[in-house]
């Protein structure tokens, strides 16, 4: 039976704890904004289907949970992070707060764009050097990411 990628609280605690978590599972936080939740569930579909575990923040966690230790747990615990960018994520302060936790970890962060080109997010102002040292894909080129995202999970 396939894996369900639409995961409730309760069973990402569980994933978290490593109560159901196999270890050899790869874990890739999804980062978007609210605007962008139907985009991000079809990415963590994809990477699901490459036998990766997506966490999508917002859009899985129970209402009145406390949303913030969730996403926190799951970013100590993922091996990358995918932040879709589009020009409404680029306002979003959880977006940013995301990035940092994993520039911090010093996990993979794969920048996919949507309605915003690589020159455009490179020139802004008060962007982050640490998106602009980054290969940043169309979502487009989504394809790329996901061959090299199974290779990864391949050798483990």
């Amino acid at each position: 039976m396939r894996l369900t990628w639409i995961l409730n609280a309760r069973t990402q605690r569980r994933l978290l704890e490593g109560v159901e978590l196999a270890s050899n599972k790869r874990l890739i936080f999804v980062s978007h904004s609210s605007s962008d939740t139907w985009v991000a569930k079809q990415i963590a579909r994809e990477i699901e289907d490459r036998g990766g575990t997506p966490f999508l923040d917002e859009a899985e966690i129970d209402a009145g949970a406390d949303f913030e230790e969730d996403i926190l747990e799951f970013l100590e615990r993922a091996h990358e992070l995918v932040v879709l960018l589009t020009p409404w994520a680029l306002d979003r302060p959880y977006v940013w707060a995301e990035l940092g936790a994993a520039w911090g970890r010093r996990i993979p962060i794969v920048a996919l764009l949507l309605g915003i080109t690589p020159g455009e997010l490179q020139t802004r102002p008060g962007m982050p050097v640490l998106l602009k040292k980054r290969n940043l894909l169309q979502l487009n080129e989504i394809d790329k990411y996901l061959k090299e995202l199974a290779a990864r999970i391949a050798e483990h």
